[in-house]
Protein backbone atom coordinates (compact mmCIF):
# COMPACT_ATOMS: atom_id res chain seq x y z
CA UNK A 1 0.00 0.00 0.00
CA UNK A 2 1.42 3.52 -0.93
CA UNK A 3 -0.08 6.13 1.01
CA UNK A 4 0.87 10.06 0.66
CA UNK A 5 0.29 12.35 3.50
CA UNK A 6 -0.21 16.27 2.16
CA UNK A 7 0.51 18.16 5.47
CA UNK A 8 -0.92 21.95 5.52
CA UNK A 9 0.43 23.53 8.32
CA UNK A 10 -1.90 25.85 10.53
CA UNK A 11 -1.17 28.60 11.63
CA UNK A 12 -4.17 29.86 13.28
CA UNK A 13 -8.51 28.76 14.14
CA UNK A 14 -10.51 30.78 14.10
CA UNK A 15 -14.63 30.91 13.83
CA UNK A 16 -15.87 32.31 10.85
CA UNK A 17 -19.12 33.10 8.38
CA UNK A 18 -17.75 29.56 6.59
CA UNK A 19 -15.74 26.78 7.02
CA UNK A 20 -12.66 27.06 5.01
CA UNK A 21 -8.47 26.74 4.76
CA UNK A 22 -7.13 30.48 3.72
CA UNK A 23 -3.62 31.72 4.24
CA UNK A 24 -3.08 28.92 6.71
CA UNK A 25 -5.61 29.61 8.79
CA UNK A 26 -8.75 27.55 9.42
CA UNK A 27 -12.00 29.30 10.04
CA UNK A 28 -15.23 27.47 11.27
CA UNK A 29 -18.68 27.95 10.85
CA UNK A 30 -19.36 27.42 14.87
CA UNK A 31 -23.41 26.78 14.31
CA UNK A 32 -23.10 24.84 11.69
CA UNK A 33 -20.47 22.75 13.06
CA UNK A 34 -22.60 22.54 16.16
CA UNK A 35 -25.36 21.03 14.03
CA UNK A 36 -23.05 18.14 12.27
CA UNK A 37 -21.96 17.13 16.07
CA UNK A 38 -26.14 17.48 17.66
CA UNK A 39 -27.02 14.16 19.22
CA UNK A 40 -29.95 13.89 21.22
CA UNK A 41 -28.11 11.94 24.07
CA UNK A 42 -25.93 15.09 24.93
CA UNK A 43 -26.96 18.55 25.99
CA UNK A 44 -25.19 21.97 26.81
CA UNK A 45 -22.91 21.64 23.90
CA UNK A 46 -20.44 24.06 23.19
CA UNK A 47 -17.37 24.68 21.22
CA UNK A 48 -13.51 26.67 22.38
CA UNK A 49 -10.38 27.22 20.84
CA UNK A 50 -7.67 27.36 22.52
CA UNK A 51 -3.95 28.07 21.63
CA UNK A 52 -0.22 27.19 22.53
CA UNK A 53 0.40 29.32 25.67
CA UNK A 54 -3.36 30.06 26.74
CA UNK A 55 -3.88 30.22 30.35
CA UNK A 56 -6.45 27.58 30.29
CA UNK A 57 -6.66 24.36 32.03
CA UNK A 58 -8.95 21.99 29.87
CA UNK A 59 -10.35 19.11 32.41
CA UNK A 60 -11.64 15.97 31.80
CA UNK A 61 -10.49 15.65 28.51
CA UNK A 62 -11.95 12.39 26.89
CA UNK A 63 -10.21 11.97 23.61
CA UNK A 64 -8.11 13.83 20.81
CA UNK A 65 -8.10 13.53 16.77
CA UNK A 66 -6.86 15.31 14.05
CA UNK A 67 -9.10 16.81 10.99
CA UNK A 68 -8.13 14.57 7.62
CA UNK A 69 -10.11 14.42 4.59
CA UNK A 70 -9.00 11.66 1.74
CA UNK A 71 -8.86 13.06 -1.80
CA UNK A 72 -7.89 10.16 -3.72
CA UNK A 73 -7.95 6.67 -2.58
CA UNK A 74 -10.53 4.22 -1.43
CA UNK A 75 -12.64 4.70 1.70
CA UNK A 76 -13.01 7.96 3.98
CA UNK A 77 -11.44 8.94 7.33
CA UNK A 78 -12.33 6.52 10.35
CA UNK A 79 -13.51 3.79 8.19
CA UNK A 80 -16.51 1.56 9.64
CA UNK A 81 -18.01 4.49 11.77
CA UNK A 82 -19.48 6.81 8.83
CA UNK A 83 -20.22 6.14 5.08
CA UNK A 84 -18.21 2.19 4.77
CA UNK A 85 -15.66 0.17 5.79
CA UNK A 86 -13.45 0.38 2.69
CA UNK A 87 -9.98 -0.85 3.44
CA UNK A 88 -7.63 2.09 3.71
CA UNK A 89 -3.96 3.42 3.33
CA UNK A 90 -3.82 4.10 -0.35
CA UNK A 91 -3.92 6.80 -2.03
CA UNK A 92 -3.60 10.70 -0.93
CA UNK A 93 -4.81 12.10 2.56
CA UNK A 94 -4.45 15.45 3.74
CA UNK A 95 -4.04 16.33 7.13
CA UNK A 96 -4.33 20.02 9.18
CA UNK A 97 -1.02 19.73 11.07
CA UNK A 98 -1.05 21.62 14.27
CA UNK A 99 -4.70 21.51 14.92
CA UNK A 100 -6.84 19.44 16.91
CA UNK A 101 -9.88 18.46 18.14
CA UNK A 102 -10.40 17.66 21.85
CA UNK A 103 -13.67 16.20 23.36
CA UNK A 104 -14.47 17.23 27.15
CA UNK A 105 -16.80 15.38 29.51
CA UNK A 106 -17.20 13.84 32.59
CA UNK A 107 -17.64 10.43 31.29
CA UNK A 108 -15.76 8.26 33.97
CA UNK A 109 -15.03 11.18 36.28
CA UNK A 110 -11.64 8.95 37.42
CA UNK A 111 -10.08 7.99 34.39
CA UNK A 112 -10.15 11.27 31.84
CA UNK A 113 -7.29 13.68 31.42
CA UNK A 114 -5.76 17.31 32.03
CA UNK A 115 -4.35 19.29 29.42
CA UNK A 116 -3.03 22.81 30.20
CA UNK A 117 -2.12 24.98 27.84
CA UNK A 118 0.67 26.51 29.93
CA UNK A 119 2.65 26.45 32.61
CA UNK A 120 4.53 23.34 34.05
CA UNK A 121 2.06 21.02 32.75
CA UNK A 122 2.04 21.80 29.15
CA UNK A 123 5.65 20.39 29.22
CA UNK A 124 3.76 16.89 29.62
CA UNK A 125 1.42 17.14 26.87
CA UNK A 126 2.02 17.41 22.95
CA UNK A 127 -1.28 18.42 23.31
CA UNK A 128 -0.71 22.31 24.59
CA UNK A 129 1.41 22.84 21.52
CA UNK A 130 -1.29 22.38 19.46
CA UNK A 131 -4.42 24.53 18.34
CA UNK A 132 -7.78 22.37 19.82
CA UNK A 133 -10.92 22.76 18.90
CA UNK A 134 -12.71 21.79 22.35
CA UNK A 135 -15.44 20.52 22.37
CA UNK A 136 -17.60 19.80 25.42
CA UNK A 137 -20.73 17.91 26.06
CA UNK A 138 -22.79 16.61 29.14
CA UNK A 139 -24.95 13.75 28.73
CA UNK A 140 -28.53 13.86 28.77
CA UNK A 141 -30.65 13.15 32.07
CA UNK A 142 -30.57 9.35 32.97
CA UNK A 143 -27.78 8.53 30.16
CA UNK A 144 -25.18 5.13 30.66
CA UNK A 145 -21.92 6.13 31.10
CA UNK A 146 -21.27 4.03 27.80
CA UNK A 147 -23.38 5.93 25.86
CA UNK A 148 -22.14 8.94 27.25
CA UNK A 149 -18.96 8.31 25.50
CA UNK A 150 -20.52 7.05 22.63
CA UNK A 151 -22.07 10.15 21.68
CA UNK A 152 -19.01 12.42 22.67
CA UNK A 153 -16.59 9.97 20.31
CA UNK A 154 -18.98 10.46 17.30
CA UNK A 155 -19.20 13.76 18.38
CA UNK A 156 -15.80 14.26 18.12
CA UNK A 157 -15.23 11.92 15.19
CA UNK A 158 -17.78 13.84 13.36
CA UNK A 159 -16.38 17.32 13.78
CA UNK A 160 -12.86 16.09 12.71
CA UNK A 161 -14.01 14.80 9.27
CA UNK A 162 -16.48 18.08 8.84
CA UNK A 163 -13.24 20.26 9.32
CA UNK A 164 -10.80 18.13 7.61
CA UNK A 165 -13.22 18.36 4.65
CA UNK A 166 -12.03 21.73 4.32
CA UNK A 167 -8.50 20.70 3.36
CA UNK A 168 -9.63 19.14 0.77
CA UNK A 169 -8.70 21.36 -2.17
CA UNK A 170 -6.11 23.12 -0.14
CA UNK A 171 -1.80 23.33 -1.52
CA UNK A 172 -0.25 21.39 0.86
CA UNK A 173 2.85 22.36 2.26
CA UNK A 174 4.35 19.07 2.11
CA UNK A 175 3.84 15.99 0.92
CA UNK A 176 5.04 12.89 2.52
CA UNK A 177 5.25 9.23 1.06
CA UNK A 178 4.66 5.77 2.56
CA UNK A 179 4.50 2.28 1.08
CA UNK A 180 4.50 -1.40 2.62
CA UNK A 181 4.55 -4.02 -0.47
CA UNK A 182 2.81 -7.27 -0.15
CA UNK A 183 3.95 -9.49 1.94
CA UNK A 184 6.09 -10.99 -0.52
CA UNK A 185 7.50 -8.47 -1.86
CA UNK A 186 8.50 -6.48 1.47
CA UNK A 187 10.56 -9.53 2.46
CA UNK A 188 12.71 -9.71 -0.54
CA UNK A 189 13.32 -5.57 -0.98
CA UNK A 190 16.40 -5.52 1.28
CA UNK A 191 17.53 -9.15 1.73
CA UNK A 192 20.37 -7.69 3.65
CA UNK A 193 18.58 -5.46 6.48
CA UNK A 194 17.30 -6.79 9.62
CA UNK A 195 13.41 -7.77 9.07
CA UNK A 196 11.08 -6.09 11.87
CA UNK A 197 7.48 -6.20 12.47
CA UNK A 198 5.59 -3.78 15.02
CA UNK A 199 3.56 -5.53 17.73
CA UNK A 200 0.81 -2.50 18.26
CA UNK A 201 -1.17 -3.60 21.52
CA UNK A 202 -4.96 -1.63 22.02
CA UNK A 203 -6.35 -1.31 25.11
CA UNK A 204 -9.16 -3.53 25.60
CA UNK A 205 -10.05 -4.85 28.86
CA UNK A 206 -13.94 -4.13 28.85
CA UNK A 207 -16.32 -1.88 28.62
CA UNK A 208 -15.50 2.12 28.30
CA UNK A 209 -12.02 0.09 28.11
CA UNK A 210 -12.08 -0.06 24.07
CA UNK A 211 -10.51 0.77 20.64
CA UNK A 212 -11.77 -0.03 17.58
CA UNK A 213 -10.25 -1.41 14.46
CA UNK A 214 -12.60 -0.35 11.02
CA UNK A 215 -15.39 -0.15 13.93
CA UNK A 216 -15.38 -3.22 15.24
CA UNK A 217 -14.02 -3.57 19.43
CA UNK A 218 -10.77 -5.27 18.97
CA UNK A 219 -11.54 -7.28 22.19
CA UNK A 220 -13.50 -9.61 19.55
CA UNK A 221 -10.77 -10.21 17.32
CA UNK A 222 -7.89 -12.92 16.87
CA UNK A 223 -4.49 -10.77 16.79
CA UNK A 224 -4.54 -9.78 12.88
CA UNK A 225 -1.93 -8.02 10.37
CA UNK A 226 -2.67 -4.31 8.86
CA UNK A 227 -0.46 -2.34 6.81
CA UNK A 228 0.72 0.62 8.45
CA UNK A 229 -0.76 3.29 6.61
CA UNK A 230 -3.96 1.86 7.24
CA UNK A 231 -3.02 3.28 10.78
CA UNK A 232 -2.23 6.52 8.96
CA UNK A 233 -5.94 6.61 8.18
CA UNK A 234 -7.78 7.09 11.14
CA UNK A 235 -8.37 2.80 10.88
CA UNK A 236 -7.82 2.71 14.98
CA UNK A 237 -10.40 4.48 16.92
CA UNK A 238 -9.93 5.07 20.45
CA UNK A 239 -12.88 4.36 22.42
CA UNK A 240 -11.10 4.01 26.17
CA UNK A 241 -11.50 5.32 29.02
CA UNK A 242 -8.46 4.65 30.86
CA UNK A 243 -5.46 6.74 32.61
CA UNK A 244 -4.96 9.70 30.97
CA UNK A 245 -0.61 9.66 31.08
CA UNK A 246 -0.63 6.25 28.80
CA UNK A 247 -4.17 6.38 26.73
CA UNK A 248 -3.24 6.28 22.92
CA UNK A 249 -5.80 9.04 22.23
CA UNK A 250 -7.30 8.70 18.36
CA UNK A 251 -4.55 11.63 17.40
CA UNK A 252 -2.02 9.45 18.88
CA UNK A 253 -2.84 6.70 16.33
CA UNK A 254 -3.29 8.65 13.74
CA UNK A 255 0.45 10.05 14.33
CA UNK A 256 2.05 7.13 15.94
CA UNK A 257 6.14 8.11 16.56
CA UNK A 258 6.96 4.10 16.26
CA UNK A 259 5.35 4.01 12.77
CA UNK A 260 7.06 7.06 11.71
CA UNK A 261 10.10 6.35 12.93
CA UNK A 262 10.24 2.67 11.47
CA UNK A 263 9.37 4.10 8.33
CA UNK A 264 12.26 6.68 8.79
CA UNK A 265 14.37 3.90 9.13
CA UNK A 266 13.02 1.50 6.42
CA UNK A 267 15.52 0.54 3.42
CA UNK A 268 18.47 2.34 5.64
CA UNK A 269 18.26 0.19 8.86
CA UNK A 270 16.24 -2.30 8.82
CA UNK A 271 13.54 -3.85 6.14
CA UNK A 272 10.09 -2.72 8.55
CA UNK A 273 7.28 -5.71 7.19
CA UNK A 274 4.00 -4.10 8.50
CA UNK A 275 1.75 -4.24 11.62
CA UNK A 276 0.41 -6.65 14.02
CA UNK A 277 -2.51 -5.42 15.49
CA UNK A 278 -3.30 -7.41 19.12
CA UNK A 279 -5.80 -7.13 22.43
CA UNK A 280 -5.13 -6.67 25.93
CA UNK A 281 -7.24 -8.58 27.75
CA UNK A 282 -8.42 -9.48 31.49
CA UNK A 283 -8.65 -13.27 31.73
CA UNK A 284 -5.74 -15.67 31.84
CA UNK A 285 -7.19 -17.72 28.86
CA UNK A 286 -7.61 -14.59 26.78
CA UNK A 287 -4.49 -13.81 27.43
CA UNK A 288 -3.00 -16.89 26.09
CA UNK A 289 -4.89 -16.66 23.28
CA UNK A 290 -4.13 -13.77 22.13
CA UNK A 291 -0.22 -13.50 22.86
CA UNK A 292 0.04 -17.45 21.42
CA UNK A 293 -1.46 -15.88 18.38
CA UNK A 294 0.29 -13.24 17.98
CA UNK A 295 3.75 -15.06 18.39
CA UNK A 296 2.39 -17.82 15.37
CA UNK A 297 1.51 -14.02 12.91
CA UNK A 298 4.37 -12.83 13.62
CA UNK A 299 6.54 -15.69 13.62
CA UNK A 300 4.46 -16.98 9.79
CA UNK A 301 6.08 -13.00 8.90
CA UNK A 302 9.45 -14.20 9.02
CA UNK A 303 10.92 -11.26 10.66
CA UNK A 304 14.14 -11.14 13.01
CA UNK A 305 12.50 -8.25 15.33
CA UNK A 306 9.87 -7.31 16.46
CA UNK A 307 8.83 -3.71 18.75
CA UNK A 308 6.28 -4.16 21.26
CA UNK A 309 3.90 -1.11 22.35
CA UNK A 310 2.13 -1.54 25.58
CA UNK A 311 -1.11 0.70 25.93
CA UNK A 312 -1.82 1.30 29.84
CA UNK A 313 -0.30 -0.50 32.56
CA UNK A 314 -1.17 -3.12 35.49
CA UNK A 315 -3.20 -5.64 33.76
CA UNK A 316 -1.96 -4.99 30.46
CA UNK A 317 2.01 -6.04 32.05
CA UNK A 318 1.15 -9.44 31.88
CA UNK A 319 0.31 -9.29 27.71
CA UNK A 320 3.01 -7.24 27.16
CA UNK A 321 5.71 -10.42 28.89
CA UNK A 322 3.87 -13.07 27.89
CA UNK A 323 4.28 -11.16 23.77
CA UNK A 324 7.48 -10.81 24.44
CA UNK A 325 8.33 -14.41 26.31
CA UNK A 326 6.94 -16.53 23.28
CA UNK A 327 8.52 -14.60 20.23
CA UNK A 328 12.21 -14.41 22.11
CA UNK A 329 11.99 -18.68 22.66
CA UNK A 330 11.30 -18.40 18.47
CA UNK A 331 14.28 -16.59 18.09
CA UNK A 332 12.67 -12.92 17.62
CA UNK A 333 14.38 -10.48 19.42
CA UNK A 334 12.02 -7.70 21.17
CA UNK A 335 12.20 -4.33 21.74
CA UNK A 336 9.49 -3.29 23.98
CA UNK A 337 7.98 0.04 24.66
CA UNK A 338 6.30 0.74 27.99
CA UNK A 339 5.56 3.41 30.83
CA UNK A 340 6.15 2.62 34.87
CA UNK A 341 4.43 3.21 37.79
CA UNK A 342 7.54 3.21 40.22
CA UNK A 343 5.67 5.40 43.19
CA UNK A 344 6.09 8.77 43.68
CA UNK A 345 9.74 8.22 44.77
CA UNK A 346 10.53 6.07 41.81
CA UNK A 347 11.77 3.32 44.20
CA UNK A 348 9.11 0.39 43.35
CA UNK A 349 8.68 -2.30 40.81
CA UNK A 350 8.23 -0.63 37.79
CA UNK A 351 5.72 -3.18 35.98
CA UNK A 352 3.32 -5.99 37.56
CA UNK A 353 5.26 -8.99 35.82
CA UNK A 354 8.61 -9.57 34.12
CA UNK A 355 10.80 -11.58 32.68
CA UNK A 356 14.97 -12.41 32.05
CA UNK A 357 13.54 -12.24 28.32
CA UNK A 358 12.22 -8.69 28.62
CA UNK A 359 15.98 -7.18 27.87
CA UNK A 360 15.31 -4.31 26.13
CA UNK A 361 12.80 -1.89 27.54
CA UNK A 362 12.08 1.69 26.34
CA UNK A 363 10.46 3.60 29.03
CA UNK A 364 8.64 6.47 28.99
CA UNK A 365 8.51 8.03 32.26
CA UNK A 366 7.22 7.14 35.98
CA UNK A 367 3.55 8.13 35.84
CA UNK A 368 3.46 8.24 39.68
CA UNK A 369 5.84 11.39 39.31
CA UNK A 370 3.81 14.30 41.44
CA UNK A 371 3.66 18.08 40.21
CA UNK A 372 1.94 20.98 41.05
CA UNK A 373 0.05 22.98 38.28
CA UNK A 374 -0.43 27.01 39.09
CA UNK A 375 -3.97 27.88 38.82
CA UNK A 376 -5.37 29.10 34.74
CA UNK A 377 -7.45 32.32 34.28
CA UNK A 378 -9.80 29.76 32.88
CA UNK A 379 -11.03 26.21 32.89
CA UNK A 380 -13.23 24.59 30.08
CA UNK A 381 -14.79 21.69 31.54
CA UNK A 382 -15.12 20.91 35.19
CA UNK A 383 -12.16 21.47 37.60
CA UNK A 384 -13.52 19.48 40.51
CA UNK A 385 -12.65 16.39 38.62
CA UNK A 386 -9.36 16.45 39.42
CA UNK A 387 -9.44 14.88 42.94
CA UNK A 388 -11.10 11.69 41.34
CA UNK A 389 -9.16 11.50 38.62
CA UNK A 390 -6.21 8.99 37.90
CA UNK A 391 -3.26 10.05 39.63
CA UNK A 392 -5.39 12.98 41.63
CA UNK A 393 -6.75 12.41 44.97
CA UNK A 394 -9.06 14.01 47.70
CA UNK A 395 -7.51 17.66 47.80
CA UNK A 396 -5.68 17.66 45.02
CA UNK A 397 -7.87 20.90 44.05
CA UNK A 398 -6.60 23.96 46.31
CA UNK A 399 -8.59 27.12 47.10
CA UNK A 400 -6.55 29.25 44.54
CA UNK A 401 -7.01 27.36 41.57
CA UNK A 402 -3.93 25.21 41.78
CA UNK A 403 -3.48 21.63 41.80
CA UNK A 404 -1.28 18.74 42.66
CA UNK A 405 -1.65 15.54 41.13
CA UNK A 406 0.68 13.10 39.70
CA UNK A 407 1.65 13.35 36.10
CA UNK A 408 -0.75 10.19 35.96
CA UNK A 409 -3.67 12.76 35.32
CA UNK A 410 -1.85 14.24 32.44
CA UNK A 411 -3.20 13.56 28.87
CA UNK A 412 -0.15 12.04 26.90
CA UNK A 413 2.13 12.56 29.71
CA UNK A 414 4.14 9.17 29.58
CA UNK A 415 2.71 7.90 26.36
CA UNK A 416 3.88 4.49 25.46
CA UNK A 417 3.99 5.10 21.76
CA UNK A 418 6.64 7.37 22.32
CA UNK A 419 4.86 10.45 21.76
CA UNK A 420 6.21 12.84 24.55
CA UNK A 421 9.37 14.48 26.03
CA UNK A 422 9.59 11.73 29.11
CA UNK A 423 12.28 9.15 29.48
CA UNK A 424 14.11 7.01 31.72
CA UNK A 425 17.94 5.69 31.62
CA UNK A 426 19.39 2.11 33.37
CA UNK A 427 22.17 2.87 35.73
Amino acid sequence: MRLELGNIYVKDVQFGSQTEVKDHIVYINKEELLGVIEDDRLEGLDIDIVRPGDSVRICPVKDVSEPRVKVSGAGHIFPGWFDDAKTVGEGRTHVLKGMTVMTVGKIVGFQEGIVDMSGPGAEYSPFSQTINVVILGDKVEGLRQHEHEDAVRNAGLRAARYIGEAARDAQPDEILTFETKTLEQQLKEYPDLPKVAYVYMLQTQGLMHDTYLYGVDVKKILPTFIYPTEVMDGAIISGNCVSACDKNTTYHHLNSPVIFDLYEKHGKELNFVGVVLTNENVTLLDKERSSNYTAKLVKSLGVDGAIISEEGFGNPDADLIMNCKKLEAQGIKTVLITDEYAGRDGASQSLADGDQAANAVVSAGNANALITLPRMNKVIGYIDAVNVIAGGFDGSLQQDGSITVEIQAITGATNELGFNKMGAVGI
